[in-house]
């Protein structure tokens, strides 16, 4: 006869459940109406989730982790000194937890399934008399109820019921962009959730971009998954090679034994992971990330190098239609494994030699990437790819200010890219709204500024 209560799932799976119970709203709802308190096996578990019931029946509302706090503090005197302990240490562990509930899905599909067959089985040994006595219509009714519980309930938001939740802090853990002024107008970086593109034309150096930005998450320990649907998995990670060490690419394959030296201490792991061009979709992605979390790696940020080059899941008769799905479905997979995503695009003809790379510039890049929460452009001129300069316009960003021009340096042959300011300077914004206006605006403030990096590289060297 199969035990009725989760002790076959364990004690991790019950201590997620009510992790689950008092963060997800919703779920809570759901599965209180199948929720035998005593299916949970281990005391302190039972008078957690009784606390959470109770003060939903009496206030209508959801708790929130500072209300079970002070719950906790005052409404366990008359319990077992032991059973106290137990319950204020879990609280603890799971109140500093800043990441969500592992397989959060899977324990409460699993949950809510073991529960409502319990419900049933339940209204079915009550119907055994009933068919006695032929109350068939009774019968009807008991096993319908039965059915009706616990199923998905989810209508949304409630503003009164949720109020609690909106005034929690939300912890975005932005993951640096290694320059100081993007991360002064961003919050940090890049957050959770979030989908940032870099867009720049042909050859600009947007691939080194985003290695760029992945070295720089890898220093701080976070795990990089790094897709490349154009170069070699090796050419990308003698890239890294070059960016975090500053060893010039021409003299990495010399340097062999020095390079492993600096990088086998990095506190992040890479994977770069390499598709043939237009052979990978967001699907593929998405089921090579399920199955590095599976293994037990933590996604800490991905990277698609690049976007455009990416297979649609669904085809469509217009290309613009099709690129648009594939950045809504980036950012979707930002959202799935709580991470950062960063991509590139290229702009149209018009950016090819812009001295700026402008909204009027990218504007049909622009369409793809209207889910996007930061987007930067990339514009580097003959001139400046001899000079190693080039200019960052920040064409949007949720987070902060955008329509911000800053100048760079660049070495190439060092996957170099550092975001310049003069000293008392204050970026620049880009008010002109014509573009005589804007270039007549952009002459005046980069006048002397090849001028400026000439000298700087000079006393460097």
């Amino acid at each position: 006869m199969e035990q009725v209560d989760f002790s076959k799932f364990g004690k991790d799976f019950q201590e997620k459940l009510v992790q689950l119970i008092l963060e997800d709203r919703t779920f809570c709802d759901q599965i209180k109406e199948v929720l035998d308190i005593g299916f949970l096996e281990l005391k302190h578990l039972q008078l957690f989730t009784k606390k959470v019931f109770q003060y939903k029946d009496k206030y209508e509302t959801h708790p929130s982790y500072k209300t079970m706090a002070t719950i906790l503090r005052s409404e366990l005197d008359n319990e077992n000194e032991a059973v106290q302990q137990q319950i204020r240490s879990y609280f603890a562990r799971i109140y500093k937890s800043d990441a969500g509930v592992e397989s959060s899905e899977y324990i409460k599909e699993v949950s809510l399934d073991f529960c409502k067959k319990q419900k049933l089985k339940e209204a079915m040994m009550k119907s055994v008399n009933l068919l006695q006595r032929s109350s068939f219509d009774e019968i009807s009714v008991i096993i319908n109820n039965a059915l009706k519980l616990g199923i998905d309930n989810n209508f949304g938001y409630d503003y009164l019921k949720d109020f609690e939740k909106r005034f929690e802090i939300k912890a975005r853990d932005p993951i640096t962009t290694g320059w100081v002024e993007l991360d002064n107008i961003t919050k940090g970086g890049l957050g959770n959730g979030e989908l940032g593109v870099v867009i720049a034309p042909t050859g600009t150096g947007k691939s080194m971009a985003l290695v760029h930005l992945g070295a720089e998450a890898l220093k701080i320990g976070k795990n990089v998954v790094h897709y490349t649907l154009e170069l070699q998995d090796t050419f990308v990670a003698i890239r890294y090679d070059s960016c975090l060490t500053e060893i010039p690419l021409n003299d990495v394959y010399g340097l062999k034994d020095l390079i492993l030296e600096k990088v086998e201490d990095l506190a992040g792991q890479l994977i770069v992971k390499e598709y043939p061009t237009k052979s990978a979709s967001t699907n593929t992605i998405k089921n090579h990330l399920d199955k590095l979390r599976r293994r037990g790696d933590d996604i800490g940020m991905v990277i698609v190098d690049y976007g455009d080059l990416l297979r649609p899941n669904t085809i469509n008769r217009e290309k613009r239609i099709e690129l648009e799905s594939i950045y809504e479905e980036l950012r979707a997979i930002a959202q799935e494994f709580s991470c950062p995503v960063w991509t590139a695009s290229q702009t149209n003809r018009s950016g090819l030699n812009a001295e700026v790379i402008t909204m009027e510039s990218i504007s049909e890049a622009f369409n793809k990437c209207f889910v996007a929460d930061f987007i930067f452009s990339l514009s580097r001129t003959v001139e400046d790819k001899i000079t190693n300069t080039g200019r960052i316009f920040v064409a949007k960003n949720r987070n902060g200010p955008d329509g911000i021009i800053y100048p760079i340096y660049m070495d190439a042959s060092k996957v170099n890219i550092r975001v310049l300011k003069s000293e008392g300077e204050t970026p620049f914004t880009m008010a002109a709204k014509t573009s005589k206006e804007q270039a007549d605006l952009l002459k005046e403030k980069y006048k002397d500024f090849k001028k400026e990096v000439r000298k700087e590289d000079a006393e460097e060297i």
